[in-house]
């Protein structure tokens, strides 16, 4: 099996056993906290995201993946600017926890913030060995790593809140999982010299984790705004249905997206090193992305219904029209995921600022603008501003891979045709369903295969390269267990 499969391989294990953790978890959690409750720890979860991106990415990932020649004085100052990044921001936003809670009308989310500020006392101890491991491949470890660190923190979070919690359960599991990730990862990677402190070479990191960090704090906070704008505007409840909707949309990162993520950047920066064509690369990208992307969506928005209704209960019937509107505004991501490995392997992390500096301030604009009027206008303002971010990248990204937008087209066109046959699959299940011929329950499994069987069939008749993906992969994983057999028969 290649390098290249085998990481998708362990990668894939990774995020499906924390996605099936999750989905768990999310339908216990549903029925502990009320709506409230769960939009207090979203803003708390919200802070935390925005607030540690700057600080993971100055000397975090990478920066240690893309750094061509990497030494150990590399490796010791980016844990040195990561870990006092890390520690200056962890102590001023447990000093700020009070007047956060008072600007939010909400006294106990102070105390949620303080414990939630440990986290930054072992990111740094995580991001490091995590980063030379996604270096060098090594994604069974690192699924390893994640798995049991999750387990951990939602067993805690579970265990809390079933003893009346509230929204600090889930807090206390976020520091659960910090703690739990760092002892694991430092079991894979245990030579502890990498934590020396150094400021050799410390320009280079800087520089690089500027640019890198600035992409990722305002990505970062335009994915979290709404949580902090609704739960200033609108209420903790808005808040509560609002994370919900984004929690269920993004399905597909975490089942695709997630697992590819890890692997985008080694990848793309070693078929740069190795003189590969990245403006084919990019496009067969889009191909094979949408092929899985689109259908996925379109079947989430029209079997909201009975999806959120089963899983989470009829206490969040409310998220429906907001998970509809978010899925059709996700289409316009369809190559999100591959701007910046693309313009970083090009040599032009610069453009990745640019283009975020360009497209998110008009967007959190818009999405300020609708949370004064309500959490459905908040979902439908991303109609807008996803269309538009998309634009703004591809633009960057044609600027210096040479691309049309005959190309594009080309490069979805098939997938559209996947995209309308599993929609037809899914809307003949929902047919059925409000007929009263079949259950919710039935509905949804129906719905799948008839969904399936479609997008395979039109993947057929179109000859989708993602056939021959499909298939390359499934006799690598074949070949790949096929000596583990063997050599078991043997020891027996």
């Amino acid at each position: 099996m290649s390098v290249i499969y085998r990481s998708i391989l362990f990668s894939a294990v990774d995020r499906y056993a924390n996605l099936l953790l999750f989905l768990v978890a999310t339908a216990i959690l549903s029925r502990l906290l009320n709506p409230a409750e769960f939009g207090a720890y979203a803003v708390i979860s919200a802070l935390i995201t925005v607030i540690s991106a700057s600080s993971q990415e100055f000397g975090g990932v990478n920066y240690l993946i893309q750094k061509t020649a990497l030494t150990q004085l590399n490796i010791r100052t980016a844990f040195t600017i990561t870990f006092c990044m890390s520690a200056i921001i962890g102590a001023a936003l447990f000093a700020a926890a009070h007047p956060i809670a008072v600007a939010f009308a909400h006294e106990e989310l102070g105390r949620g913030i303080q414990v939630a500020a440990l986290c930054f006392l072992l990111m740094p101890f995580s991001l490091t060995p995590s980063a030379l491991l996604k270096r060098d491949m090594e994604f069974g470890k690192l699924a390893v790593c994640s798995l049991v660190s999750n387990v951990a923190g939602t067993a805690v979070s579970i265990a809390l809140a079933l003893l009346g919690f509230s929204f600090m359960a889930p807090v206390w599991g976020m520091v659960a999982t910090n703690i739990v990730v760092c002892g694991a990862l430092l079991f894979y990677r245990p030579d502890l010299t990498v934590f020396a402190p150094s400021l050799a070479g410390y320009r280079d990191v800087v520089r690089f984790g500027l640019y890198s960090s600035g992409i990722s704090v305002i990505n970062v906070f335009y994915n979290m705004a709404p949580q902090l704008f609704l739960g200033r505007i609108l209420g903790f409840t808005a808040v509560g249905l609002y994370s919900r909707a984004t929690g269920i949309t993004p399905t597909f990162e975490k089942l695709v997206l997630q697992v590819l993520g890890p692997i985008l950047m080694p990848a793309i920066v070693n078929h740069k090193r190795a003189g590969s064509d990245l403006k084919r690369l990019y496009l067969d990208a889009i191909e094979l992305l949408t092929a899985v992307q689109w259908p996925f969506l379109i079947l989430i928005a029209v079997m909201a219904h009975p999806i959120i209704a089963v899983w989470l209960g009829p206490t969040w019937l409310e998220t429906v029209p907001l998970v509809r509107l978010l899925c059709v505004a996700y289409l316009a991501l369809f190559a999100a995921c591959l701007t910046y490995p693309i313009l970083v392997a090009v040599g032009q992390v610069k453009d990745a600022l640019r283009a975020s500096l360009i497209s998110l301030p008009p967007s959190l604009a818009i999405t300020l603008g609708a949370s004064f009027i309500s959490v459905e206008a908040v979902a439908a303002s991303a109609l807008l501003s996803l269309p538009f971010q998309a634009t703004v990248a591809i633009f960057f990204i044609s600027r210096h891979l040479g691309i049309r937008p005959g190309d594009l087209i080309g490069a979805v066109r098939k997938s559209m045709v996947a995209t309308i046959g599993a929609t037809c699959g899914g809307l003949a299940a929902l047919v059925a369903m409000n007929a009263g011929i079949i259950d919710q329950i039935v509905g949804l499994f129906v719905a799948g295969v008839l969904a399936l069987g479609c997008w395979w069939a039109c993947l057929i008749l179109t000859r989708h390269p993602l056939v021959g993906h499909l298939y390359g992969i499934v006799g690598n994983m074949a070949s790949f267990a096929a000596p583990a057999s063997q050599t078991s028969r043997q020891r027996v």
